[in-house]
């Protein structure tokens, strides 16, 4: 066997920084699981100051879906995640699209071969080939080499196995569970290149973990299970040993994992819903990781000062959309105005059509009162139109308002209103505490039954000052106009 290839394969892997790895699979949509995964990828890399890498396992090609794959870089992207190596950036071990190395595996298996770690099986039973089934029972595991070329060269099919020791024990550490031992015998010799010539997800993985230099390998802790197997493989080549962190699974409640086939939200899904990103990324990042203390909220340049994978927990965490519902009205409180309404005026735009009404002097009456911006619309749907509404609402006990003192306030109002030389805040709202002091009344009694005729509503965001000086002097006159004709 030549050993030059490898060598050279050997010579271009980075070494002397922390490198870490994202490889989804292109199958649709980012589940919150997964883009947790992504986040602590991430942090780990900026942490240590070292290089974070996106890879695309597609080596599964009756998994892909079209379009996919823009879904992940639009979500890393969009979530701050970015990558220093991939396959739209380049890098020193590329390519970093697995379909793209296929001819790299079937090279390291024959290498595997040659080391005595693996094996051609050309048993009948290999049609299902991730089927387990007994080393000793498996006779292609004692064939000779000779024997083995033999079938080759006759055409026979045959994917490669593993050759697991079939006594011992295997020992692994991962940085959440600590050291794990694992009896080689309830092992099986797990598939590594299929007939079609192209890897199993446990053969690639590996790899091309060792090929790109990465020194932590982040992962759901379903894939602990796994792990001694993957053990056996970098021992066998001979590589050093990346450390495991391997992460407890994201939670619908006690019982069950999330999961888009039930109904559980995707991360395009939550963003479709009315979060906004940096509360998603800030709460996903808390589901198995504490930071210690009280706060919660923090940028990502905070978090990737601070992050630390001991701080990361054995047990399940569970995706509560309520605190998630908490995070983003916390992030939204504290958008800086211009925000706010960049991210708010396609909402608002949803429902109210004319172009006369400000979005953004909209979006300043909201900001303090939404939690999830699709809560936005139902709020607004009085600007365009006045709503069906009965004079009951013009009866408020606080405010000690009724449908007589509510007629009489309009009437005063309205010559006032048209009156003004000046349509803002400061005029509107001094015309009507005036009224209130000359009636020898408190201000809401005036206030509520001006903000009734504008609205339509009970509820509304915002008061009767800003709601009048939105919809602008000619509506507000007009709406008042239509009051007092219910009233009388």
């Amino acid at each position: 066997m030549e050993l030059n290839w490898y060598d050279e394969m050997e010579a271009r892997i980075p070494k002397g920084e922390v490198r870490t790895r994202f490889a989804p699979s292109p199958t649709g949509y980012m589940h919150v699981g997964n883009l947790r995964t992504a986040l602590y990828t991430w942090l780990i890399a900026r942490h240590n100051g070292g290089k974070f890498i996106l890879r695309i396992e597609d080596t599964d090609q009756s998994r892909l879906v079209e379009g996919a794959v823009d879904v992940i870089y639009r979500t890393l992207k969009d979530c701050g995640l970015d990558h220093d190596e991939g396959p739209d950036v380049g890098g020193p071990v590329g390519p970093y699209i697995q379909t793209e190395r296929r001819g790299l595996y079937g090279k390291y298996a024959e290498l595997l071969i040659e080391k005595g770690h693996a094996y051609r099986c050309f048993c009948e039973k290999c049609e299902d080939e991730g089927e387990a089934f007994e080393k000793k029972v498996d006779p292609c595991r004692s064939l000779s080499a000779e024997e083995s070329a033999k079938a080759v060269s006759e055409g026979k099919p045959y994917v490669v196995r593993q050759r697991i020791p079939e006594d011992g024990v295997t020992v692994f550490r991962d940085e959440i569970f600590g050291e794990i031992s694992v009896e080689n015998k309830t092992l099986d010799d797990q598939v590594l290149i299929k007939r079609d010539g192209l890897p199993t997800y446990n053969f690639a993985n590996v790899v091309d973990d060792h090929l790109m230099g990465i020194t932590h390998v982040v992962r759901g802790s379903e894939y602990l299970s796994s792990s001694p197997k993957y053990n056996l493989l970098y021992e066998g080549f001979g590589w050093d040993i990346p450390k495991y962190v391997h992460c407890s699974p994201v939670m619908r409640d006690q019982h069950n994992k999330m999961s888009k086939r039930h109904g559980d939200p995707s991360y395009e899904d939550l963003i479709a819903q009315g979060y906004i990103t940096p509360a998603v990324v800030n709460y996903v990042a808390l589901l198995g990781w504490s930071p210690g203390g009280e706060r919660e909220i923090y940028s990502m340049p905070e978090m990737a000062e601070i992050f630390d994978i001991h701080g990361l927990s054995k047990s399940p965490a569970i995706f509560d959309i309520e605190k998630l519902r908490y995070f983003n009205a916390e992030y939204i409180r504290r958008m800086s105005a211009e925000e706010f309404a960049a991210v708010a005026e396609p909402y608002i735009r949803s429902a109210v059509k004319n172009p006369d009404i400000d979005a953004g002097a909209v979006a300043a009456l909201l900001q303090q009162r939404t939690e999830v911006l699709s809560e936005i619309p139902e709020k607004l749907d009085f600007f365009d139109a006045l709503p069906e509404y009965g004079t009951e609402l013009f009866v408020h006990k606080k405010s000690k308002s009724d449908t007589e003192s509510s007629l009489y306030v309009l009437e005063k109002m309205l010559p006032v209103f048209e009156a003004l030389p000046v349509w803002d805040d400061e005029s509107i709202l001094g015309a009507m505490v005036s009224l209130a002091e000359s009636e020898g009344v408190k201000n809401a009694k005036v206030m509520w039954p001006v903000r009734i005729a504008a609205a339509g509503k009970a509820v509304t965001p915002g008061g009767a000052v800003e709601i009048c000086r939105i919809l602008g002097r000619d509506e507000t006159l007009r709406r008042m106009r239509i009051a007092v004709e219910k009233l009388k």
